[in-house]
């Protein structure tokens, strides 16, 4: 008792010395309970919103790891790589279902894509001027020229525009078409309608099981073509324009993202790149055009290269597999390739790419803040432990007199110690509290100024390349034909919790047992004979 109570008359005699080291500790404990606030909410914010959200991935070509090299530093095969690369196909419908049967996997939709033409009745949205048709039939609108590749980029030779040679490369791309038709396998896969970008305004949608030919068109077009619901509509194969299709307009929606700018630069050449040029319909009644399109496809063979030509209307088959957390999805992957996956396919997800994008100035402030604890705890423990230096010193007549009077040296080091503490729990009572109401407010401006940081080099990076706000490379960057904003995490909850009070307790009880410590070791080498022969 008497050892506690000396103690706390000893904080209250050296007042100016425990004021000081009052203040370190204060600083230390705020700037502690500021920095674990900032890097336990990046934790939770990454943790628990990946938790709550349905993820989204899509199996497709790992194009990068195909142009890769042989291995152990060879260089790449560039014929190699380009027989690889044309010799691998997307992967079909039947082969998208057969990899939805992993259990990772909670559901999976699919749609079906086709690029074709309008009829002299149906023209498509466009804000570019179009070539005008010449009498020796060069392009014009609704007209576009061939973009059959093959998968390795290479493009066939040929007249591709209506001349000697029908048709595009076979397992290419095709010719692109005005109009994208899209057919959809269920309505969980529109995605756009789900997340309100995108409603119907009139009619109705069609049936998902039916090939009725029905389809819901945008406002944009329907107006631009004076159309209503109950309208019937053609379009036709853009390299067969002998093989049309009647579509019935059962609804027309609204686009809520703005299609001025969709095309950019690419789009002026392929007004189907436009939203408002994208015609839905059911996934039956697009495998009813495909079909169609097979049985009355004509074939040819260029004598020159031996490449295939079909007019037959070419599909992009997508898939989108759901999983209910971030581990179900890592274990997808692993999933797929014991069901058969190639390693030249890849599993990707742009919902998980997308979140830890937004969350990297928070990573980044996160990892700052790390960075400046270590610092300021470095600091702040040798501050303390030169300032018990120092106070030991000038109280060494003060033990020399208490070990001579029989205390024992353990019993003053302990009451060095007590002091210490006692110093150590007020300052860390204040620093604590007033971290408790900074924290959050603190946490957040900078995180808003790592944002702003980040966002700045963004914008000089876009003004080196000529695209201060925006610019004709835009169409490429972005569905909006604009860049896209990084869409970051700017608020988050730094509130104090138990985990970050019972780091600050550490921390405080740390700094003060080792500041207190050096004083243990220099009363444990003293002797109280020399300090009272050698007062001075």
């Amino acid at each position: 008792m008497y050892i506690i109570k000396n103690a706390m008359r000893n904080v209250s005699r050296n007042r100016g010395r425990n004021i000081l080291i009052g203040i370190i500790i204060f600083i230390i404990v705020l700037s502690s309970c500021v920095g674990l606030s900032i890097m336990g909410a990046a934790d939770k914010a990454k943790t628990s919103s990946l938790d709550t959200m349905t993820i989204s991935a899509q199996i497709s070509v790992d194009r990068q790891a195909m142009m890769s090299g042989g291995g152990d530093g060879e260089a790449p095969d560039p014929e190699a790589m380009r027989e690889r690369l044309q010799s691998t196909e997307s992967l079909s419908l039947s082969e998208l279902k057969s990899y939805a049967q992993a259990e990772a996997a909670t559901d999976f939709y699919y749609s079906s894509s086709l690029s074709l033409n309008g009829s002299a009745e149906l023209e498509a949205v466009s804000t570019s001027v179009q070539s005008e048709s010449s009498d020796d039939g060069s392009s014009s609108e609704g007209e576009r020229t061939d973009m059959g590749m093959m998968p390795g980029g290479d493009m066939p030779s040929g007249d591709m525009t209506g001349g000697g040679m029908p048709g595009f490369v076979r397992g290419g791309m095709g010719t692109q078409g005005d109009f994208t038709v899209v057919g959809y396998g269920k309505e969980e896969a529109m995605t756009d309608f789900i997340s309100g970008s995108s409603s119907i305004i009139e009619g109705s949608f069609f049936d998902f099981n039916e090939s009725d030919m029905s389809c819901v068109i945008s406002d944009e077009l329907a107006t631009y073509n004076d159309l209503a619901v109950g309208d019937e509509i053609t379009v036709e194969n853009p390299n067969n324009e002998g093989e049309t299709y009647i579509l019935t307009v059962s609804g027309i929606y609204h686009n809520e993202q703005s299609s001025s700018n969709d095309e950019g630069m690419m789009g002026g050449f392929n007004p189907g790149n436009d939203a408002a040029n994208r015609i839905y319909l059911s996934y039956p009644s697009v495998e009813s055009i495909i079909s169609t399109s097979a049985s009355t496809a004509t074939t040819s063979t260029d004598e020159t290269t031996g490449l295939e030509m079909t007019t037959a209307l070419p599909e992009q088959v997508s898939g989108t597999y759901i999983f209910q957390d971030l581990d179900a999805y890592y274990a997808f992957e692993e999933q797929v390739r014991a069901l058969g996956l190639s390693e030249d396919y890849q599993v990707t997800s742009t919902d998980v790419s997308s979140y830890e994008n937004s969350l990297i100035p928070l990573e980044n402030l996160s990892k700052m803040t790390s960075y400046f604890l270590i610092v300021v705890l470095g600091i702040g423990a040798v501050v303390l432990i030169v300032i018990n230096m120092f106070a030991v010193r000038e109280r060494k007549y003060e033990i020399g007199v208490l070990t001579a009077i029989g205390m024992k040296k353990g019993k003053v080091a302990l009451s060095f110690l007590l002091e210490t503490l006692l110093v150590t729990i007020c300052a860390m009572v204040i620093g604590t509290g007033l971290g408790v109401a900074l924290s959050g407010p603190v946490s957040n401006s900078l995180l808003k100024q790592q944002i702003e940081s980040m966002s700045e080099q963004e914008s000089q990076q876009e003004a080196a390349f000529g695209r201060p706000g925006g610019g004709m490379m835009d169409g490429q960057r972005g569905e909006s034909g604009a860049a896209e904003e990084s869409n970051y995490l700017d608020e988050v909850d730094a509130s104090l919790n138990f985990t970050v009070l019972a780091q600050l307790i550490g921390i405080g009880l740390l700094l003060g047992i080792v500041a207190g410590m050096v004083a243990i070791v220099f009363i444990l080498r003293y002797n109280p004979l020399d300090i009272l022969v050698n007062r001075d």
